[in-house]
């Protein structure tokens, strides 16, 4: 390789806090081949040219809505993730490509109709005896055990760690990281399909993966908001003026208060904070947000029809595979390219696999399928 041009795809990293995760630190489970791309450069481009990548397009945010162009998908919150998380890593000196990799891969394994979906989803794989499910823990099972036709895209652990450990639910005024092995991020892994403590608890390795947990929730904040005005939930002005005399009243204000106050409270430090005033009232504008807009996103109609239609395709796909109807898409669309090893997986496994990779509109035309017969 020639090294003025491995040099040149090293400058990011000259200049690194001694807190940041250096791209000589990058930990895989299994060998890659080397190239001009450094260890977490590669992973973002894995991550980009991954199929459940390109299905984000089509998946819920918070507003199952095809009637106004305006509101986001999951495709448009990561890419505001990933822009957030950068900008406090690149003030903090911490490694971006690590940021943008974990920031990118964060909700691959989102289910259909987001939040919702997965609330459907986790009381099904449970009665299928299935364990929790949970997208964060979802995201890592794709990433390693679907993705290339169930062979994995060998990312770093690093990466790999920072999202399973992104969690936006949770949030805290401070982040410390938690040095991890291998064993560690496995038992982290599997132990949290039967322990909800553990997958609520987890914490990332790397400063990185910090800064991506507390972007994830900085990115959906202020924009679920202006999703709700435009689904005439509420207004700006309804949050209350404690709230709004701290964070501002947009959500380009509310992005720029939390971002630059984490900034000024992070740099040169071994953690991730916010100054106890933006953290209350970015706890209380949370609270505003789950009774004013995720509790309202829904009609209690709308849920159980979902619901019904979740349990009449996973019905469906298991019987299909029981009776190995070749026609059925859990053949055609998900098995006919799948590895050996994966066509091990119980049937169980594997339709909830499938039913959680698709987009909105594969799984509603899957349900209308079923529903004529």
């Amino acid at each position: 390789m020639n090294k003025q041009i491995y040099s040149n795809m090293k400058k990011h990293s000259t200049n690194l806090s001694k807190y940041a995760c250096h791209d000589k630190d990058a930990i895989f489970l299994n060998k890659i081949k080397s190239d001009i791309r450094t260890p977490f450069f590669h992973d973002i481009d894995k991550i980009l040219y991954a199929l459940s990548y390109t299905r984000y397009m089509d998946k819920t945010q918070v507003f199952i809505s095809k009637n106004n162009d305006h509101i986001q998908t999951r495709m448009i919150h990561v890419q505001f993730v990933s822009k957030i998380a950068r900008t406090i890593g690149r003030a903090l000196n911490l490694n971006e490509d690590l940021i943008e990799a974990a920031a990118l891969g964060h909700d691959i394994g989102h289910t259909p109709f987001g939040h919702e979906g997965e609330r459907i989803l986790n009381k099904i794989s449970k009665e299928l005896k299935q364990g929790n499910f949970l997208h964060h823990i979802n995201s890592i099972r794709v990433l390693l055990f679907l993705e290339k036709q169930g062979n994995g895209l060998n990312l770093s652990l690093q990466t790999l760690d920072a999202i399973m450990c992104h969690n936006g639910e949770m949030i805290s005024n401070e982040y410390y990281p938690k040095p991890k092995t291998v064993d560690d991020f496995l038992y982290e892994y599997n132990e949290s399909y039967n322990s909800l403590e553990v997958a609520k608890y987890l914490r990332p390795m790397t400063l990185e993966g910090c800064v991506v947990r507390i972007s994830d929730v900085i990115a959906y904040i202020g924009r679920d908001i202006e999703d709700s005005i435009r689904m005439n939930l509420v207004t700006f002005e309804d949050i209350p003026k404690e709230i709004t005399s701290v964070l501002g009243y947009t959500n380009g204000q509310i992005v720029d208060t939390i971002v630059t106050d984490i900034i000024k409270n992070s740099l040169d430090q071994n953690y991730i904070k916010m100054s106890d005033e933006v953290f209350n009232a970015l706890t209380s504008l949370k609270t505003f947000n789950y009774e004013n807009i995720y509790s309202k996103s829904l009609t209690q109609k709308q849920r159980d029809f979902i619901e019904e239609k979740f349990r009449c395709v996973v019905k469906g796909l298991l019987e299909d595979l029981k009776t190995k109807n070749k026609k059925s898409s859990i053949y055609t669309d998900f098995l006919s390219n799948m590895s050996k090893a994966y066509l091990k997986t119980p049937a169980e496994r594997i339709v909830i696999d499938y039913v959680s990779s698709m987009t909105d509109e594969a799984f509603n035309k899957e349900y209308e399928r079923r529903n004529k017969k």
